[in-house]
């Protein structure tokens, strides 16, 4: 399966997860746990959800 996040998108995954991971610590709640879908799909490189709307933000390998 090729990559659909790009560099941006993945820093931005990143940021998101680990806040909302800390807010889920510091709230003590289970909501935290949500953080981990941005992390893994950052980790991965691919989002199901830009799947079926063909959404790539992550650009095509060149072919020489």
């Amino acid at each position: 399966m090729l990559q659909n996040v790009g560099g941006v998108d993945r820093v931005i995954r990143v940021v998101l997860g680990v806040g909302i991971i800390v807010a889920g610590v510091a709230t003590q709640s289970w909501w935290g746990l949500l953080g981990l879908i941005p992390l893994a799909t950052a980790a991965v490189g691919v989002c199901p959800l830009y799947l079926p709307f063909g959404i790539r933000t992550r650009r095509l390998p060149k072919n020489n």
